[in-house]
């Protein structure tokens, strides 16, 4: 009778056995294939296959950076809706106005780029010395 129990609990328990170990398998698959894909990108990005930008946009993914650029972009001009806080937006301005024109061209330029905008060679013309 002890037989009769015991082998339909050996085959369940073999199951599962099998079963984790073929998963455990999958994933380490998995993994190897990630870590070639990842090995092939770079390679090509090396030998100039893939272009920088894709790569730039790839290493951007999860980056909090671009959000905090467009929100104190959409701040100051939300705020000016609100009467008591005119005053502080338009006081800013004069600030930020007032700043040396290299530091400008920095803050424009460091937006720029965080949202994907290529300067290329309008920003050196900016810091060329006027004449």
């Amino acid at each position: 009778m002890w037989q009769l129990l015991a082998k339909p609990l050996l085959g369940v328990a073999t199951d599962a056995v099998k079963g984790f170990v073929e998963t455990r398998k999958l994933k380490g698959e998995v993994k190897i294939a990630q870590i070639q894909a990842e090995k092939k990108k770079n390679e090509d990005i090396a030998n100039g296959k893939i272009k920088w930008e894709q790569s730039a946009v790839d290493q951007m993914k999860g980056s909090w950076k671009d959000e905090f650029v467009l929100l104190a972009l959409m701040i100051p001009a939300i705020c000016a809706f609100l009467p008591f806080m005119q005053p502080h937006i338009e006081r800013g301005f004069e600030i930020l106005s007032g700043l040396p024109e290299y530091y400008r061209h920095l803050l424009y330029l460091a937006c720029s780029v965080s949202l994907g905008v290529r300067a290329g060679p309008a920003a050196l013309n900016m810091f060329k010395k006027k004449k």
